[in-house]
C-alpha cells in the first residue's frame, strides 16, 4: 500500500489510523461505474429505488441529480454525472426511468431567442461595414450546413426547439465607474428579478397527459412535459413525439418506445423529428459533462451508435431546423469562432489560388446550442468592453500597503487594468481581500464576492456570494441603469464560475468597472458547462498576477506536491495529516463514522459539527448515501418524519444546478422544511425537498468545491479508483483547515491518479474568441 503523508501504513496515530490489513482485494463488491446501484430516498429507510436517468440497458446515464465531476468525467462511483438537483419518475416505456426537473422552454421564448442571435450576427456584419468572411473557404457537406444557416439569418424561422438564452444584454445605456472616489447619491434600485417560470394552465396539463397515456408515458411526467414544451405541448407531441427527450433525464430508447406507440408504422429511424430531437439531447448530455460545444465527428457517431442511418443528413437537418449552431475557428484571418451555422462533419480549408499545394490544414467543425454560444459570446465581448473602458490609474500609496508583495502586486495590476486573473491556494485568498480593503480606502465601491455562503470564511469574511449579488439579495445593488452598484468587483473561487452564471455577472457590470478573477486552478472545475476561468489563463489576453504566498504547515506542503503530480510523504507533528487503511469499503465506513464521531474531535480539537465527509461518488457501499445513513443513525437517529428529514439533520441544499448550500434542518410546517444555511434561513417547499435536499455529513467533492472546513475526512474505497484524478484529489484534499483524515483503500490507483490523470478536457469556445477580441492586433484586424 502506498503510504500517504502523515503516517505509514499500518503505524497507529492515536485513534486516527487502523492497523494495516494487506490484502488484495480492496474493492467493496458493492456497484462500481457502469453498474445499476439503489438510490436514497428521503423517508423511505434502506428501501432501494431505481436510479433516476438510468438507461434501458441497466446502465447508468447523467442524472440531473448528481453533481458533475469537475473535469468533465463522472463525479460517482455508480457513474452519475449531472447538477444536483432533480426527482426520479416511471419510465416512459420498457426500460430506464425518467429523471429531472422541468425546464423553461416556451415557443415565444425560442423565436425571442433566435430573434437575438440573428440581431447579434447583423450588428457584427455592421460594425465591420461588411459581411461576415466566415466560411468562405467551406465546401461540400460543412458549405450546404452554412447556406442552412444563412437562410435562417435571413429570416427564415426556425421550427426547432432551441432553448431560450439565459441572460439579456440591459437595454439602459452604461454608466462608466469611476477611477478614483466614488460618485454620491446615486439612486441605487434593486436587481431585476429572473425569468417567471411559465405558469401552464390546468387544460394543458390535462391534454398532455392524455397524449402520454396514449404513448404508454407515465402520467407524471404530465406537468413537466407541459412546463418544458408550454402551453401547446400536447399538439407538439402529438406532431413530433421526440420531443419527449427535451424533458430531462428521458433517454432516447424512451422516447423511440413512445414515438412508436403514437406513430406505429410512421415511426422511422431515419425520421428528420428524431435526428434533430437526438442531436439536440446529444448536446445537453455534453453540457452535462462541461462542453459548451461538441467536435461534430463526435456528434456524429453518437448518432451513428443510436441508429440513425445517415448522421451527416442528420445533422445538416438539425441545423435546418435551428436546434444547434455550427462554428469554425480560424477558418479566415479574420474572427476565430465566427458562427457559420449548426455544425456538420470535419472539413479542410481549400488553399487560395498561388499557395502552396500540400495538405491543407485540418479545420475543426463544432456544434453548439445557442444558450451556450450566446453565453460564451456576450461574456467575451463583456469582458473585452471591461479592458477597454477601463481608465488606467496609480494606485502606488495603497499597493505598498496592502502587506504582502503578492498582495501589493495585484493592486497595481487592477490599477492599470481592467480584468486581472489573480492564481493561488488558500492562503492566497488574503491577497483579494487586501485588494478590495486598498479600494474601499481609495473612495471605489469595491466588493468581493465568493461561491457560496461557506465560501465566505477566513479572508472573505466581508464577501457577498455570486447568487447574492446577482438577485440583490446581497451587496450594493444596483444603479439607476440597471448596473450593478460596483467599481471594482473581486471573485474569489472563480474556477467555479460556469460560462451562463459569468455571462449574467460581467454583463451586469458597468462600464470601466474593474473585475479580478481570482482562483485556484488546480481545483474542478464548475458543475455548469465552461471552464471559464481556465479559458481566461489561456488566452493571455490580461494580466496574470500569480501568488507567490504558499499555503502553510503539513497541509498547504502536500496539496502543492499534488498540485504538481506528486504525492510525497509530509511530516505531521501535530497530526494535521492522518491516514486510515481499509480493506474494503464496509471497514471505510465504519472508520469515518469513529474518525467524525471520537478520533478527530478527541486527538485534534475540531468538534464532529466542524468535520465534513468527503467522497467519490453519491453510489457505492461508500458513496454520501451509504456513509450519511450511517452518520444519521450515529449522530441524529430518526425516522426521517419530513419527507426524510429530521429536526437537526445536517442537509446539502441545491437550489440550482452546480449550488450546494450546506446547512442543518430546524423544523417542518405545511410549507416545508425549514433550514438554517450558514446563518441564512431558508425554507424548501415541500414539493421541492425530494428534489433538493440530501442528507450534508457526507459530500462529493464537487459538492465541496469553494467550501472549507475546520477538519475533513476523504473517503477512498477500493470501487472509488475510477473516480480518481488529480483535480478531484486536490480539491478534496485541500478543503480541510487544520486537519485531514484519508480513508484509504485504493492502493495505487491514488498516487497514479495525482502523477497522470489531470482535467479531462471540455470544448468550449471563449478562449477563441477572446483572443480574437483582445489579442494584440485584434481591433486592427476588425476594423
Amino acid at each position: 500500500m502506498t503510504a500517504l503523508p502523515g503516517a505509514s501504513p499500518g503505524t497507529p496515530a492515536e485513534d486516527h489510523a487502523s492497523e494495516d490489513h494487506a490484502s488484495e482485494d480492496h474493492a467493496s463488491g458493492d456497484s462500481g461505474p457502469g453498474t445499476p446501484v439503489t438510490a436514497e430516498r428521503p423517508g423511505a429507510g434502506t428501501e432501494p429505488e431505481r436510479v433516476p436517468g438510468a438507461a434501458a440497458d441497466g446502465g447508468d446515464g447523467p442524472r440531473p441529480d448528481e453533481a458533475a465531476d469537475g473535469d468533465g468525467s463522472a463525479e460517482a462511483a455508480d457513474g452519475e454525472g449531472s447538477a444536483e438537483g432533480s426527482s426520479a419518475e416511471e419510465p416512459p416505456g420498457p426500460g430506464g426511468a425518467v429523471d429531472g426537473e422541468a425546464g423553461v422552454s416556451e415557443a415565444q421564448a425560442e423565436l425571442a431567442a433566435q430573434r437575438e442571435l440573428r440581431s447579434r450576427i447583423e450588428k457584427r456584419k455592421a460594425e465591420k461595414a461588411g459581411p461576415i468572411a466566415a466560411g468562405g473557404k467551406l465546401s461540400g457537406t460543412a458549405a450546404d450546413l452554412l447556406a442552412a444557416v444563412r437562410a435562417v439569418e435571413s429570416g427564415a424561422e426556425p421550427s426547432g426547439s432551441t432553448p431560450a438564452s439565459s441572460f439579456e444584454a440591459p437595454a439602459a445605456p452604461r454608466r462608466p465607474a469611476p477611477t478614483s472616489v466614488a460618485g454620491q447619491g446615486r439612486p441605487v434600485v434593486p436587481a431585476p428579478s429572473g425569468p417567471a417560470r411559465p405558469q401552464v394552465g390546468p387544460g394543458s396539463v390535462a391534454a398532455v397527459l392524455e397524449v402520454l397515456v396514449e404513448g404508454g408515458a407515465p402520467e407524471g411526467l404530465a406537468a413537466r412535459v407541459a412546463a418544458v414544451l408550454g402551453e401547446q405541448a400536447a399538439d407538439a407531441l402529438r406532431e413530433d413525439p421526440w420531443r419527449l427527450l427535451a424533458v430531462p433525464g428521458v433517454q432516447p430508447e424512451q422516447a423511440d418506445g413512445f414515438a412508436r406507440a403514437l406513430l406505429g408504422a410512421e415511426c422511422r429511424p431515419d425520421d428528420g423529428r428524431r435526428a434533430a430531437a437526438l442531436v439536440g439531447w446529444l448536446l445537453e448530455r455534453a453540457a452535462l459533462r462541461g462542453h459548451t460545444a461538441q467536435d461534430s465527428a463526435a456528434v456524429r457517431a453518437a448518432l451513428a451508435g443510436h441508429s440513425v442511418p445517415d448522421p451527416d443528413e442528420a445533422v445538416r437537418h438539425a441545423v435546418a431546423e435551428g436546434v444547434v449552431l455550427v462554428f469554425q475557428d480560424g477558418v479566415d484571418d479574420g474572427e476565430p469562432g465566427e458562427v457559420v451555422g449548426p455544425v456538420g462533419p470535419e472539413e479542410h480549408g481549400a488553399p487560395e489560388a498561388g499557395e502552396d499545394s500540400g495538405p491543407p490544414e485540418p479545420v475543426p467543425v463544432l456544434l453548439g446550442l445557442d444558450r451556450y454560444a450566446l453565453a460564451e459570446e456576450s461574456l467575451a465581448d463583456g469582458l473585452a468592453r471591461l479592458v477597454r473602458t477601463a481608465q488606467p490609474t496609480s494606485w502606488e500609496e495603497a499597493a505598498g500597503a496592502a502587506g504582502t508583495p503578492s498582495a501589493s502586486e495585484l493592486v497595481r495590476a487592477a490599477a492599470g487594468h481592467g480584468l486581472v486573473a489573480h492564481t493561488g491556494g488558500e492562503a492566497a485568498r488574503a491577497e483579494p481581500a487586501a485588494l478590495v480593503e486598498a479600494a474601499r480606502a481609495l473612495g471605489l465601491r469595491a466588493v468581493a464576492a465568493a461561491h457560496s455562503e461557506n465560501g465566505r470564511r477566513g479572508p472573505a469574511a466581508g464577501a457577498v456570494t455570486v447568487q447574492g449579488l446577482l438577485s440583490g439579495a446581497e451587496g450594493p445593488g444596483r444603479d439607476e441603469d440597471g448596473t450593478l452598484a460596483v467599481d471594482l468587483l473581486a471573485v474569489l473561487d472563480a474556477p467555479q464560475l460556469d460560462v451562463e452564471t459569468a455571462a449574467v455577472l460581467v454583463e451586469s457590470l458597468p462600464d470601466g468597472c474593474r473585475l479580478v478573477l481570482s482562483g485556484d486552478p488546480g481545483v474542478l472545475w464548475s458543475a455548469g458547462a465552461g471552464r471559464v476561468f481556465a479559458d481566461v489563463l489561456a488566452a493571455r489576453v490580461c494580466p496574470v498576477v500569480a501568488s507567490r504566498t504558499p499555503d502553510p504547515g503539513p497541509l498547504g506542503e502536500l496539496v502543492s506536491g499534488i498540485g504538481v503530480g506528486e504525492l510525497t510523504p509530509v511530516e505531521a507533528p501535530g497530526k494535521e495529516v492522518v491516514i486510515v487503511p481499509v480493506r474494503d469499503a464496509g471497514e471505510a465506513v465504519h472508520r469515518t463514522v469513529q474518525l467524525v464521531a471520537d478520533s478527530v474531535p478527541r486527538a485534534i480539537g475540531v468538534p464532529s459539527a466542524d468535520t465534513q465527509v468527503i467522497t467519490v461518488g453519491h453510489g457505492g457501499s461508500a458513496g454520501t448515501r451509504a456513509l450519511n445513513a450511517a452518520l444519521k443513525e450515529r449522530f441524529n437517529p430518526g425516522p426521517g418524519r419530513f419527507g426524510g428529514f429530521d429536526p437537526a439533520d445536517r442537509v446539502a441544499y441545491a437550489p440550482a444546478p452546480g449550488r450546494t448550500l450546506t446547512g442543518t434542518v430546524v423544523s417542518a410546517d405545511a410549507e416545508g422544511l425549514r433550514l438554517d444555511c450558514q446563518g441564512t434561513a431558508v425554507l424548501v417547499a415541500r414539493d421541492l425537498v425530494e428534489s433538493t435536499l440530501r442528507h450534508g455529513w457526507a459530500l462529493t467533492a464537487h459538492q465541496a468545491a469553494g467550501m472549507r472546513w475546520p477538519a475533513v475526512v476523504v473517503v477512498l474505497p477500493g470501487d472509488a479508483a475510477q473516480g480518481l484524478s488529480r483535480p478531484w484529489v486536490y480539491t478534496a484534499f485541500s478543503r480541510g483547515e487544520r486537519h485531514l483524515s484519508v480513508v484509504h483503500g485504493v492502493e495505487q490507483a491514488l498516487p497514479r491518479a495525482v502523477a497522470e490523470i489531470p482535467s479531462e478536457d471540455r470544448t468550449t469556445r471563449l478562449r477563441p474568441l477572446l483572443e480574437s477580441l483582445l489579442a494584440p492586433g485584434a481591433e486592427a484586424a476588425g476594423a
